[in-house]
């Protein structure tokens, strides 16, 4: 073989070698713009405010050593918790050349993105836009909506209601129950699995009363808890977030009510504080993130609260950075098409555990835990939600199978 040749067959091997061993880097360095679509004002905006600034402090974290080698840029929008509003600061991201978008509050727009991105997608191929969905957790959406172009990182309203209702099978004490949630898809289904899977578990409960109220409009709730006073419950299920259940809390304890909660959102920035040392023992909560359970949640928890004062409680931020590298890193590409083929089925660490992408609906699969509002105690259960002196304290976990329910989803996917 001439010199030449040889010189000629190193660079081919060395080439091929390049090729092969530089695929989970290719992407490396390079930067992933996501746009975070939420309110930012009206009576949610203490929530958005706090799910933004966990996306930009989680951004940071990640920025610092992730699977893909990405660097993630946060550009936010605030969109009224309106769906036209979502629609439009869709099309503006687009314009900027966003191709991932984050959302979570509401069902409303999350259903706006969805309708707007299988019709985009499906005429613009090769600029496809994906949805992380943190928190619209209306069943519908993995089921009937459910799109190829969707991923929904939290638990959904039935798979909350199955844990929750499967702790309250055992207690005693829980015998009347009143019904108050938003009168929003979430709200309708809360009450409707609530209802149902009661029914199932405990038909020895009577359901003495049920209020859908307007969401994020009510200031006063002293009216809905006189009902509830005279219904004779003594449990309230309520899947109100925001100023609907910091308000609600708020008037239970100007009116002495004395009925325990079972919430979803009462970790939800106002609500603690709300609820004070009059609600110890008397508020429980189903999530998917395990106040301080692990030294590293709580490392997380420490440092976001030195930093803004405030207290991160979302782990489906985490979820969402977690999944997104790991499918980057699978699929060596940033293309959106390419990250969502990687993340069907895809199971990463987040801070409660191994979580997996179900493939046939694009629904999270994860441990939930039943929280109880508490007295803060001593370390490592010491830290002070919104520097009221308590917290939640884990008093169940439930691995996935137990809260996972089945799914009626017939997904499109592309060129299928």
């Amino acid at each position: 073989m001439t010199p030449f040749k040889q010189r000629m067959l190193a660079v081919s091997v060395a080439a091929a070698a390049a090729l092969a061993s530089g695929g989970a880097a290719a992407q490396a360095g390079q930067t992933v713009k996501v746009a975070w679509i939420d309110a930012l004002t009206g009576l949610t905006a203490a929530t958005g405010q706090n799910q933004l600034k966990s996306f930009q402090f989680f951004a940071e974290q990640f920025n610092k050593k992730n699977d893909a080698g990405v660097k993630f840029e946060v550009a936010s929008f605030d969109n009224k918790l309106s769906p036209q509003e979502t629609v439009n600061a869709l099309q503006a991201a687009i314009d900027q050349g966003i191709r991932y978008v984050f959302q979570g509050t509401g069902t409303g727009p999350a259903t706006a993105i969805i309708d707007f991105l299988n019709k985009y997608n499906e005429r613009n191929p090769g600029k496809e836009v994906l949805f992380i969905n943190y928190a619209a957790v209306d069943p519908d959406l993995t089921n009937s909506k459910c799109s190829y172009w969707h991923f929904r990182m939290d638990a959904d309203t039935s798979m909350k209601m199955e844990a929750l209702t499967t702790f309250m099978k055992d207690q005693a004490d829980v015998k009347k129950v009143y019904l108050i949630n938003q009168n929003y898809a979430h709200g309708h289904q809360v009450a409707k699995f609530a209802k149902e899977a009661l029914a199932r578990k405990r038909p020895d409960v009577q359901i003495v009363g049920e209020d859908l109220t307007p969401l994020a409009q009510t200031r006063d709730f002293a009216p809905y808890i006189a009902k509830i006073k005279a219904s004779g419950a003594d449990t309230i299920i309520t899947g109100n977030w925001s100023s609907d259940l910091t308000l609600l809390v708020k008037a239970a304890n100007d009116g002495g009510l004395n009925a325990k909660f079972y919430t979803y959102y009462a970790g939800v920035s106002g609500t603690p504080t709300a609820m004070g040392a009059n609600a110890a023992g008397r508020v429980y909560q189903v999530s998917v993130f395990p106040y301080g359970v692990s030294a590293e949640t709580r490392k997380y928890m420490d440092e976001y609260k030195k930093r803004f004062n405030d207290d991160f409680y979302t782990a489906q931020v985490y979820h969402a950075y977690a999944l997104l590298s790991g499918a980057m890193a699978k699929a060596k590409s940033t293309d959106p098409a390419k990250v969502a083929a990687a993340m069907e089925g895809l199971s990463v660490k987040s801070l409660n555990g191994e979580v997996t992408m179900r493939k046939a609906d694009h629904q999270l699969q994860q441990t939930l835990y039943i929280q109880q509002w508490q007295k803060a105690d001593k370390p490592p259960l010491d830290y002070s939600v919104e520097n009221t002196g308590h917290n939640f304290r884990v008093i169940k976990t439930y691995e996935p199978y137990v809260s996972s329910t089945p799914t009626s989803c017939q997904m499109k996917r592309p060129g299928g």
